[in-house]
């Protein structure tokens, strides 16, 4: 038996094993196979390892979306992690070429994914409470969101998941370093039905432009004095 006589079940099947451009590059050989990487059922799970694969052809977002993944471990995650104050010139430059990748995908995300069950977000470090708390209000069967070393990432999205998050329940807000103590707790004292994480995240020092720095030393000085 030649593969394209198999049935829909069983090219769907098949084609699940595959990655995003073996899925592409296949469907270029037939027009079974083209009908095959349409079939929204076949994207129920994606997963991305940068901000560029985001923009690549080779994927159809819809709502039979359930399970979606960006994580981005490359080193230059880490200019994008540095406060925008601290950034030089070369560094912004990096920065303003991707800043909106992953926040306009995820606005995609909410106007065609409305059933979406599960969002992890790693080294996005772009990515703004604005945009969690709108994909928060588009998706409203999200049961786990896990954010790890988000660091726009404030208690205004713990805020949102309070309101907005009626079926959340686990949420992950690691190495995130401008969410605070307080916003734990409320989120714990609001809704002790979700499962909260938050490693190393209330402990890390936040963002502060300079003059607050100053600022913060000078009240700490008068203190030491008094």
């Amino acid at each position: 038996m030649h593969i394209t006589q198999l049935n829909r079940e069983c090219l769907l099947h098949l084609f699940s094993f595959l990655d995003k451009n073996s899925r592409k590059s296949l469907a270029k050989t037939c027009h079974k196979f083209l009908e095959v990487f349409q079939d929204p059922l076949l994207w129920s799970l994606l997963n991305f390892h940068s901000p560029a694969e985001l923009k690549k052809d080779n994927f159809l977002l819809g709502p039979a979306l359930k399970y979606l993944s960006i994580c981005w471990y490359s080193e230059r995650v880490k200019v994008c992690n540095i406060e925008d104050w601290m950034k030089n010139n070369f560094q912004k430059d990096f920065c303003n070429r991707h800043e909106n990748t992953v926040s306009d995908f995820l606005l995609e995300v909410c106007n065609r994914c409305p059933n979406l069950l599960s969002l992890t977000l790693s080294g996005c470090g772009h990515v703004t409470d604005d945009c969690i708390l709108l994909l928060l209000k588009n998706c409203p069967n999200l049961r786990t969101l896990k954010l790890e070393n988000c660091v726009r990432v404030t208690d205004r999205t713990l805020e949102a998941a309070t309101l907005y998050g009626g079926s959340l329940q686990r949420l992950h807000v690691d190495f995130c370093r401008n969410i605070t103590q307080t916003g734990l707790e409320r989120v714990r004292e609001k809704r002790p039905s979700i499962m909260l994480r938050a490693e190393r995240s209330a402990n890390m020092i936040p963002d502060n432009k300079p003059e607050k720095k100053l600022l913060l030393e000078k009240a700490s000085r008068k203190l030491v004095q008094h």
